[in-house]
């Protein structure tokens, strides 16, 4: 992980949150579709962000952390 990226480490700090709570959900609630869908939504902001590292121009960048933000809300 780069050092310094805040972006990415908070989105890092949000998934482990977002497992910890898809795994409480799973186990001692029984709750299988919310925790499911939690887990998915909860773990792809650190995919677009990490995809946003990589974009193509600044525009791109500036457009890929518009939609991670989105995803966030």
């Amino acid at each position: 992980m780069a050092e310094g990226n805040a972006a990415r480490e908070k989105s890092r700090a949000f998934a482990l949150r977002v497992v910890n709570s898809y795994r409480f959900l799973q186990g001692e609630r029984k709750e299988y579709v919310l925790s499911k869908q939690l887990l998915r939504s909860g773990t792809a902001i650190g995919a677009m962000v990490r995809e946003a590292e990589y974009a193509e121009s600044r525009a791109d960048f500036v457009h890929k952390l518009h939609i991670a933000l989105k995803g966030s809300q």
